[in-house]
């Protein structure tokens, strides 16, 4: 075998495996893998999983937080303003060499799959897709990156975007995204949708909206999106990222719309970090987490999701590529913190993300791809207090990163 992984504690195992991988692929799984491999490794008991996988990131505009002007206000419509000083001068080499950056920091904390927003609109042109596009070129060989084309100035209100939207398509692009909420009326979030829709079924594409990421109770797209999902059979492959207005309505309403994703098996990524900074900025105390109501969609059974959403940009100051961060962050901000709650929490940025991006072959059973993570760690919990890259970065059965932590008293 060209790797063995020995002694690795799966989740939910008490006894520790061998993990065998030749070929890029999964082979054996077992108590004790005989012969001998071209590499081994020995985890020593220590948490082995499936790669971290990161399905809501805005690498057009990612690493600009340190040259830009400041967001005097701390709101959305500012952050939307001060990215189109950028979007005007963007360079394909610019864009490759940001984006970079941060996929590189998501390959050595352990992330192997990227879900990218590519704005798309009259102020950028196509120019976000085609910078993501060439680094998603660059990097294929450390990670898997789907771009997403991004109507991030709307579809009704920015005339011509659709035309655009089409073209970064039949460019390239993997998933069409939409923004309904940004539309200035009702019917025209609808129309937002139906024209996404028309477009993902053009191309046989999977779609993925940023569904009302307001504190407006009156913001009311995820209703009609899961509506639509549902009448076009499009179940499993729409994801819906924030959806903060769901946090608004009246309990009622709440259970309606949240009984409609999960017959509709749409998705839903929930970015903790974004939502704490930039959501009840209006608000009396006191504040709200600003973040979905999570633990009402886990218990109704949706599948959901976390993302890192941006990193030093006109929307967010820090962030750092790290989804096990952004699995902290969640366990705090959506109450989420005991025991098998913390399990959750991982799941949301392991299989749940897994499954809003519908990766193949991903897990850590015989035929799955050779991906996987060593940690510093012998269990979830530990992994997430620590807060340390894994210790191994393996893909297609290939160490692409490796870790090592060397801290003493003196």
């Amino acid at each position: 075998m060209d790797l063995i992984v020995r002694q690795a504690r799966r989740r939910g195992q008490t006894a520790s495996c061998d993990i065998g991988i030749e070929r890029g692929t999964i082979t054996a799984v077992e108590p004790r893998v005989s012969g001998r491999g071209t590499r081994e490794i020995d985890a020593g008991g220590r948490l082995v999983t499936p790669p971290l996988v990161n399905p809501h990131v805005h690498l057009d505009k990612a690493l600009i937080g340190d040259v830009m002007r400041p967001n005097v206000s701390q709101s959305l419509p500012e952050a939307i303003e001060i990215t189109w000083d950028f979007k005007r001068a963007y360079t394909e080499k610019d864009i490759v060499a940001r984006a970079g950056a941060v996929l590189e920091m998501a390959v050595r904390e352990g992330t192997l799959a990227v879900r990218a927003f590519a704005d798309v609109d009259t102020v950028g042109g196509l120019m976000p897709v085609r910078g993501l596009l060439a680094a998603r070129a660059r990097y294929r060989h450390l990670l898997k990156m789907e771009v997403v084309a991004f109507p991030q100035e709307g579809l009704l209100r920015d005339p011509g975007t659709e035309a655009l939207l089409r073209e970064a398509m039949a460019l390239g692009a993997d998933v069409v995204g939409g923004l309904p909420w940004y539309e200035l009326t009702d019917e025209d979030a609808r129309r937002h949708i139906d024209i996404v829709f028309a477009i993902a079924r053009e191309r046989d594409a999977d779609v993925h909206m940023l569904v009302d990421d307001t504190d407006d109770a009156n913001s009311r797209s995820l209703e009609y999106l899961a509506v639509k999902t549902k009448s076009e059979g499009y179940g499993g492959r729409v994801s819906a990222s924030h959806c903060g207005a769901l946090a608004a309505y009246n309990p009622t309403y709440a259970a309606k719309v949240i009984g409609l994703v999960r017959e509709a098996n749409v998705s839903i990524v929930s970015n903790p970090h974004i939502s704490l900074v930039l959501a009840g900025r209006r608000d009396a105390e006191p504040v709200r987490r600003g973040i979905t109501r999570v633990r009402e969609l886990v218990r109704a059974g949706v599948n959901v999701a976390a993302g890192q959403d941006d990193v030093n940009d006109p929307y967010y100051p820090f962030g750092r590529g790290s989804q096990l961060e952004v699995a902290l962050f969640m366990a705090h901000t959506a109450h989420l913190t005991y025991p098998d709650e913390l399990e959750t929490v991982f799941d949301m940025v392991t299989g749940n993300a897994a499954r809003a991006m519908r990766l193949s072959r991903y897990g850590l059973a015989a035929g799955d791809a050779g991906d996987l993570l060593i940690w510093d760690a012998g269990s979830v919990k530990e992994a997430l207090t620590r807060q340390r890259p894994p210790a191994y970065v393996i893909r297609g059965g290939a160490v692409v990163a490796r870790t090592t932590i060397t801290s003493e008293l003196v």
